[in-house]
């Protein structure tokens, strides 16, 4: 019995070390690719959006979460830039349309995205690709195309940034502002009325991981200098993060954190194993036995229309009169075998009843015993005298 204890404490103590362990052992880093303003992560853009204030001094910085139509719309005269940094840009006809109206009032708009729709790609003739690159370390050497960007060193990033160029764009309209060592175009500009619209093939260029090196936060730097400084800059959310009305339910809290979504699981299956348990452990459930029914009154009505289809009236009269004198015998303690003077005056002095109506119903007694024929109205009365006898003695 103490090697057990010993066992067991020595086990407890290893349990609680492995907890103490896992619980200070730092969180491995997250490469999710979410491009949201809000995540610290690498592939984050919490830096980029927070710098934009340093970078457009003058402007007045407001994210969206709705649709380009429906942001824009809102936007028609309020000069400034649109900024679009996300993986994919799905815009369509009514968000083009928009969007190409916006920029002709002198604005700028700004994307950068890997995947941009098909409508997109048809208007402009876009083709986007990709060097061909076997390791995540290698660098592909970028540059502007204007002498005043233009470095005597490229700019050289890993993990792959910098890979993708516009293989197909519309020459006749689009004037490249970067390339990359091969001489492919990943930085081209068109013009729409007044305004410009800006295009880059990878949002990796403004996330979190490449501004923290000081080559990417001022080649992010230079590229976002073709944007108008003053005026409202509009910043994308909701090809990152979806519509606003997206995220409304209670419930994304909890999945968007592993500590609140594991207890949320743990909760639900520890919720479902109670519920099999007590299934199979509680015994069946009883059926409701409806109660049993008082058939009295139904007997004494069936009785009571016999009798008075058969029209004896004298039979009912010596039932009622075997009913009284038991009554009187049960209740009072008298004998009735001698109906006689002495019955009627204890009988009236034990039930307090009137004198008269005792001697009225012991004629009656004394006409049913004889055996005559009971009328009607004799029964009715002789009926009536006992209902007043019962009455008067408090029955």
């Amino acid at each position: 019995m103490k090697d057990l204890k010993i066992y067991l404490i020595i086990g407890f103590s290893l349990l609680i070390f492995y907890c103490v362990v896992q619980y200070n052992r730092p969180k491995p880093v997250d490469w999710n690719p979410t491009y949201l303003n809000t995540d610290k992560i690498p592939y984050g853009t919490f830096i980029l959006y927070h710098q934009l204030n340093d970078l457009f001094p003058g402007a007045k910085i407001r994210s969206s979460r709705q649709a380009v139509y429906h942001t824009l719309a809102d936007n028609k005269y309020i000069p400034g830039s649109y900024i679009l940094v996300a993986s994919r840009a799905d815009l369509y006809q009514d968000d083009y349309d928009e969007l190409v109206n916006y920029i002709k009032k002198g604005n700028a708009v700004f994307i950068a995205s890997f995947y941009m729709s098909k409508f997109l790609k048809d208007t402009l003739k876009l083709k986007i690709n990709s060097e061909q690159t076997l390791s995540l370390s290698k660098k592909i050497k970028i540059n502007f195309t204007n002498p005043a960007l233009n470095t005597a060193k490229p700019y050289a990033f890993d993990r792959q940034i910098g890979a993708q160029y516009f293989s197909k764009f519309d020459t006749s309209r689009a004037v490249v502002l970067g390339k990359n060592q091969y001489n492919h175009s990943n930085f081209i500009r068109y013009q729409f009325g007044k305004g410009f619209l800006y295009l880059m093939p990878s949002p990796d260029y403004f996330i979190n991981y490449n501004l923290l090196k000081p080559a990417g936060s001022e080649y992010a730097a230079k590229a976002l200098s073709y944007l108008p400084v003053k005026g409202e800059i509009i910043w994308d959310e909701y090809a990152t993060a979806g519509a606003e009305d997206a995220d409304g339910s209670p419930m994304r809290v909890f999945l968007s954190h592993p500590e609140l979504r594991w207890a949320y699981f743990i909760a639900l299956f520890s919720l479902l194993f109670f519920v099999l348990y007590e299934m199979k452990r509680r015994q069946r459930i009883i059926p409701i036995a409806d109660p049993l029914q008082n058939t009295t009154v139904e007997f004494v009505q069936v009785v009571g229309q016999v009798y008075y289809q058969q029209r004896n009236n004298l039979n009912i009269a010596v039932k009622k009169v075997t009913f009284f004198l038991e009554h009187i015998r049960s209740r009072y303690q008298l004998k009735t075998n001698v109906l006689d003077q002495e019955l009627i005056q204890t009988l009236v002095q034990k039930s307090c009843a009137d004198e008269s109506l005792v001697k009225d119903i012991f004629k009656y007694i004394d006409y049913v015993q004889t055996g005559k024929q009971v009328s009607d109205k004799e029964l009715i009365n002789f009926n009536y005298l006992t209902e007043q006898f019962y009455q008067q003695s408090g029955l």
